[in-house]
């Protein structure tokens, strides 16, 4: 371990110049806590005799100090966060030339697929919508079907969080996350997002806090199974084989991050439960129990560690051990241009890209995975310089053979001599299918040689031991393209495994081996052939064979119709089976250009006639896909513009998963629906944020189940409304207990002509002024609310200020300029306390309203009845003593306060002058609300709850300060 002397020496041989004589001249003046070093000792001095110097003059702990002062000063962060104020050191410097590995490492990314050209991350780097996930749970759905029944998830309104501060001090805490792991689907951005952060950290902009950062992707740990390391060795063997080996690690508090990019591709177990427990650095075991060790922090318990993986593997690591759950959700629209436009390099290229993809809901949707922009962008590029617009693909399936048609041409550019492109990809074609149907996403190179492909032939492509597919939808096209040679050239069904089968399949047809396809894909629990069957389907479409036969022009082709493929899509749509399925369907449709479906339902839609039809199973999929397709319904959907029924709710429940608003009120529906309902609040991908139920005849035990949902991790409902759905006091104890069980989400409650009662109105309340419930609006029955806690107060003549001016029975005040001539009182106001008190106590559980107008507001306050009256002093002023409590009042904002303390709230909405205030003596709780009616309503916005314990009489309050402005006390009827 190097001595004070070596590490202030090196910290100083990491400055320029410039640097040093800035260093030097700090010295000289002097720093505050230091005395001054002479100039003349230091001059023209080296930095080894001015190390001496200042080890002479401040002894070792005082150089190290002094030194790291200075270095801040003089903007060198880094180097200052590297000395440790406290020597002797606890651990060595970092290694510099990690941090310029790991930037020669991640500065680059190869981004285009047609040159092979490297892109500064930097340059082409597209900030991506990422959100903490708050429910977890395992997703075993075909991923892109997960984002085409959840379109709009990267553009929702969830806050999202900044790749480069998740391991940052949460403001507020003084905590870190130290344990996060980050979800996504494939292609959807979590490698560049460690790689954008990894190479933040090493070009010196963020999170210069950590000392050491160590990138160990799984799928390169999968090479090193047969090997025992300690945690030291492992590190040394991936980081520091070909320089000083590294000795130790620091065990401060987020000084290390370890990076695990990629669990799903792990070939072994990590064993939480019954694996060996390693404590020391230096202590040898297997790659995964050092790996388990670090994360249930066995192992450097203050060590950072972050786990990338797709969903489905989220369950292999157990939640009680991970801080912090964040998904990737790739995509919004503006990124999406912004993408186009860094990757093209001209706004006008870009443009036309971005207008084509929209064109195209299903690739519009698709373009939400980075991935996808970008094998959209390397086909679409070079075409839109092109005037004629004939070859531009429509369809998922003409893209993916365009895209596969310029890797085969940059091939022959690159390999003319060396390689044979049509054998490879057909050999890479039937590699795809077979880990399609084994569900590998990885392969080896036992692999390459079991299909055929000689391991050079491979490392032409990556250089590596390690082999995938640049994105799982170009695997499931490869498998595709082979299938379809394999049918066409050798007669061959490549699913019929028995001999018998494939000498009958001799004399088939193409329609035959998709009928086939479409059998298998339907037998599939999580639809992991549902692109490939697309790709399949599209094969045999006019447009994509001509990009075939140049990808593979001994392909044998026979002018076959594919109507009788689609006769047998619909024939199937037909049959029960699941919503995912059903619309992949129809997605093979599009791919074989058939919208008859989809249009006749178009038809329908247009005319205003659909709520007449009587549609048949395959027009209630087809229905359900024009939804599905809709922007327009992904954000609102109003169930009865189509059908007004728990039938209709019943077959369009996958648009109610798929929509943020859905509107269901007046639909005749009951309990049954509920159920239905449940299961979507309860659903992990599930958009909806905003349900309307209004007028249908739920009654409390449909909203015993409405509240089972609620209650789910998954739910993310914001807006609930019940009006008029005859509901009582049951009911509302069951969402009452659900807000208490899941209180993160839920914002507003209707409960609009229902019928609470006493209890059910108390326990909802308490929810609303919760501190830890996020409900911010009860709307009620007006009459049972009031008739239990409403109060009539009469402001006191005896207490009013002669600035004040009463009327309408004393329950009414107003600012005036002529002074009033009141009889002398000692509990009068006077001076610039222009207040009045009520005449009543404010006793038990209380409610009163009051409306103030005039440019200047008003305060509505709460007092004791010994506040000072006199003079014009903060103790007597309502909000700024310990006696009382205040809501000020105006325009253009709202603030509470109390004994001096002020806290500023929320504009009120435009033209609420209503404030509700609600004391409950006994529980010592006083709330404020802005209040909104109308005809048939009565809305309450919580604006703030004191919590205190009343200790004197109380009294309502009005402070009015400024001329013309009036309160009036509200009836309550």
């Amino acid at each position: 371990m190097a001595n004070a002397e070596d590490v202030l020496l090196e910290a100083l041989q990491d400055l320029e110049s410039k640097e040093l004589k800035s260093f030097t001249r700090h010295l000289t003046k002097g720093v505050k806590g230091f005395d001054r070093i002479r100039r003349g000792l230091l001059e023209n001095a080296g930095r080894e005799e001015i190390v001496d110097k200042m080890v002479e003059r401040y002894k070792i702990s005082g150089a190290v100090k002094i030194t790291r002062t200075i270095l801040k000063k003089i903007h060198k962060n880094r180097l200052a966060e590297e000395l440790d104020p406290d020597y002797p050191a606890a651990y060595p410097r970092p290694d510099y030339p990690l941090k310029d590995t790991l930037k020669l490492n991640y500065e680059r990314v190869i981004e285009s697929s047609q040159t092979g050209h490297q892109e500064f991350l930097e340059d082409i780097y597209t900030d991506l919508v990422i959100v903490q996930n708050k429910s977890g749970g395992v997703i075993n759905e075909h991923e892109v079907m997960q984002i085409e029944m959840s379109p709009n998830k990267a553009g929702s309104e969830e806050e999202c969080i900044k790749c480069c501060d998740i391991f940052k001090v949460q403001p507020g805490t003084g905590r870190r996350n130290r344990k996060v792991m980050t979800m996504g689907i494939a292609g959807v951005g979590k490698t560049v997002s460690v790689n954008k952060f990894i190479l933040d950290w090493a070009e010196g902009k963020e999170n210069q806090d950590i000392q050491y950062i160590f990138p160990l992707p799984f799928r390169e740990l999968n090479l090193k199974k047969e090997t025992k390391f300690s945690l030291i060795g492992l590190l040394n063997n991936c980081f520091f084989s070909s320089k000083p080996a590294l000795k130790s690690l620091p065990e401060e508090d987020g000084k290390v991050l370890f990076i695990f990019d990629g669990l799903d591709e792990y070939r072994y177990p990590l064993e939480f439960k019954d694996g060996k427990e390693v404590k020391d650095v230096n202590e040898k075991s297997t790659v995964g129990s050092l790996i388990t060790n670090l994360i249930n922090r066995n192992l450097l318990s203050f060590s950072l560690v972050w786990v990338t993986c797709r969903p489905a593997a989220a369950h292999l690591i157990p939640q009680k051990y991970i801080n912090l759950v964040t998904e990737v959700r790739g995509f919004n629209d503006e990124q999406k241009k912004e993408y186009f436009t860094k990757y093209c390099k001209t706004e006008d290229v870009a443009e036309k890209i971005s207008s084509h993809i929209k064109k195209l809901k299903s690739l519009h949707i698709m373009c939400q995975i980075p991935v996808f922009c970008w094998i959209s962008a390397t086909v679409l590029q070079p075409l839109m310089d092109k005037e004629s617009e004939k070859n531009i693909p429509t369809t998922l399936t003409e893209m993916y053979m365009s895209f596969l048609l310029q890797q085969k041409n940059l091939m022959k550019e690159k390999y003319s001599q060396k390689t044979d492109p049509e054998r490879i990809i057909l050999k890479l074609g039937k590699l795809a299918f077979c880990n399609l149907e084994s569900g590998e996403l990885n392969f080896y190179e036992d692999n390459l040689k079991e299909c055929g492909i000689d391991v050079t032939d491979g490392t032409v492509f990556s250089g590596m031991n390690i082999f995938s597919f640049v994105h799982l939808s170009v695997q499931e096209s490869l498998a595709a393209v082979y299938v379809h040679h394999s049918h066409c050239n050798k007669k061959k069904n490549v699913f019929k495994k028995k001999v018998l089968n494939k000498l009958l399949w001799i004399n088939k047809k193409i329609t035959d081996l998709h009928k086939s396809a479409v059998d298998r894909a339907l037998q599939s629990e999580n639809g992991h052939l549902d692109l490939f069957l697309r790709f399949l389907l599209g094969l045999s479409v006019e447009d994509s064979q001509k990009v075939l036969t140049e990808l593979l022009p001994n392909l044998k082709i026979k002018a076959e119709s594919v109507s009788n493929t689609a006769i047998y899509i619909k024939e199937k749509l037909k049959e029960e089976m699941h919503s995912e399925r059903s619309l992949n369907l129809l997605h093979c449709l599009s791919e074989l250009k058939d919208n008859s479906l989809t249009a006749e339902i178009q038809n329908f839609l247009n005319s205003g006639t659909l709520s007449k039809q009587e549609l048949s199973s395959t027009q209630w999929s087809a229905l359900i896909f024009v939804l599905m397709m809709s922007e327009e319904t992904q954000k609102k959907f109003e169930l009865k513009k189509y059908r007004a029924s728990e039938e209709g709710l019943r077959r369009l429940l996958p648009v109610v998963k798929n929509t943020q608003r859905a509107l269901l009120d007046s639909c005749d529906l009951g309990v049954k629906s509920c159920e239905s309902l449940k299961s979507v609040l309860e659903l992990e991908n599930s958009s909806l944020i905003e349900l309307d139920l209004s007028n249908n005849d739920l009654q409390d035990s449909g909203v015993e189940l409405l509240s089972a949902g609620l209650k789910s991790s998954h739910c993310k409902l914001q807006t609930l409304r019940l009006s008029g759905c005859m509901i009582t006091e049951k009911g509302c104890s069951s969402l009452a207990s659900a807000l208490s069980s899941n209180p993160s989400h839920l914002k507003a409650l209707d409960l609009t002509y229902n019928h609470p009662g006493e209890s059910g109105e108390k326990l909802l309340s308490a929810r609303l002024e919760d501190p830890h419930c996020s409900l911010e609006t009860l709307r009620y029955e007006e009459k049972v609310r009031f008739v239990q806690n409403g109060c009539y107060f009469i402001l006191d003549l005896n207490t009013v200020n002669p600035g004040l001016s009463l009327s309408e029975e004393n329950r009414r005040v107003e600012r005036r300029e002529e002074l009033q001539s009141y009889p002398d009182h000692p509990e009068r106001f006077t001076g610039w306390c222009q207040q009045v008190l009520s005449r009543e106590r404010v006793t038990g559980r209380c409610y009163w309203e009051a409306e103030w107008s005039g440019w200047g507001g008003a305060v509505v306050a709460l007092s004791y009845k010994t506040i000072s009256r006199k003079g014009g002093g903060s103790d007597c002023r309502f909000g700024e003593n310990i006696n009382s409590w205040s809501l000020i009042c105006s325009d253009n904002r709202y603030s509470v306060e109390h004994n001096k303390n002020r806290t500023d709230l929320p504009p009120p909405p435009s033209g609420c002058r209503r404030v509700g205030v609600y004391v409950d003596c006994p529980a010592g709780t006083l709330s404020f609300y802005s209040v909104s009616t109308d005809t048939h309503s009565h809305t309450l916005t919580h604006l703030h709850t004191f919590y205190t314990t009343f200790t004197q009489p109380l009294y309502a309050g009005i402070g009015v300060y400024y001329y013309g402005s009036s309160v009036t006390l509200c009836k309550i009827e």
